[in-house]
């Protein structure tokens, strides 16, 4: 929620969809729990957000998939789906940033005009269209430039906005960005299309700077510009939002696990005995 409301604040990006996709059972890490029940809790978390979806698809393939893999997975399955050009960080996009003013020439769908008490919205539009895309995508005109204006889209102000085009971001702790300068760790090609062709957002980390860890690997200052950090405006950081806290606070009896996950999956991870010693 932290980093969509950021996207906001920036005023490039309107988010219309988080996609929540648990990692393969195979990929190894140590204390990692049953696909079966790692779906399950992450449903469970978001099972209350109008916005925010969980996909199995990662974990019903035959083996682990790379992160590159999974991205490609959801821009092929959006653009099938919805039919629409998504937008590449390397392909000079023709939405323009918000607040541009727009070509005379272009049509019209619907203004900010106080007489029309029944005009779309961009939050309606790209809500109705998300109901039937479970809420993960969105489509633009098909053959036509439209514009549209939005003056209760939660962003602040009035905006214009020219086509509407999907563009699908990796968000990650800084932790993952840091790990792009191991060497060896990562394929530098996956690399070069993760930060090069989609594009990534980042959640600093117990006091990590994304910028010094840019600084240490080639292909992150090469794509510095397709690297966004949240910055944290409120009185409780986002560094503390980490799953191995949580899976330390479980095994350790600790109450403060609270802070970090929903009653729905406290309780579910109680009545499963997962991430508890058995010595209770």
């Amino acid at each position: 929620e932290r980093a969509r409301d950021y996207l906001h604040k920036t005023g490039r990006f309107i988010v219309i969809g988080g996609i929540v996709s648990p990692v393969h059972d195979s990929y190894g890490k140590t204390g990692l729990v049953s696909s079966r029940h790692r779906l399950t809790m992450c449903q469970l978390a978001v099972q209350s957000s109008d916005w925010i979806r969980v996909d199995p698809w990662e974990c019903y393939q035959d083996t682990w998939q790379t992160t590159c893999s999974v991205l490609e997975h959801h821009r092929d399955l959006m653009k099938r789906v919805t039919g629409c050009i998504l937008s590449n960080v390397n392909t000079p996009s023709i939405t323009p940033v918000i607040g541009q003013p727009q070509n005379e020439s272009s049509q019209t769908i619907y203004q900010n005009n106080n007489d029309v008490s029944n005009k779309p919205t961009a939050a309606k539009i790209l809500g109705k269209v998300g109901e039937s895309l479970s809420r993960i995508c969105c489509v633009r005109p098909p053959m036509e430039r439209f514009t549209f204006v939005d003056e209760n889209a939660n962003l602040g102000t009035v905006m214009r906005y020219e086509e509407i085009e999907l563009r699908i971001l990796l968000l990650c702790g800084s932790d993952l960005l840091e790990s792009f300068c191991i060497p060896g760790l990562w394929n530098e090609a996956d690399m070069e299309v993760i930060v090069g062709e989609f594009g990534i957002v980042v959640v600093p980390r117990d006091g990590a700077n994304p910028d010094r860890i840019m600084n240490h690997s080639s292909i992150l200052r090469k794509y510095k510009n397709n690297i966004l950090v949240v910055k944290d405006d409120s009185n409780h950081p986002m560094s503390v939002v980490s799953s191995t806290k949580s899976r330390l606070a479980l095994q350790h009896g600790d109450g403060h696990v609270v802070d970090y996950l929903c009653q729905p999956v406290i309780d579910y991870i109680l009545k499963s005995q997962l991430y508890i010693n058995t010595s209770g």
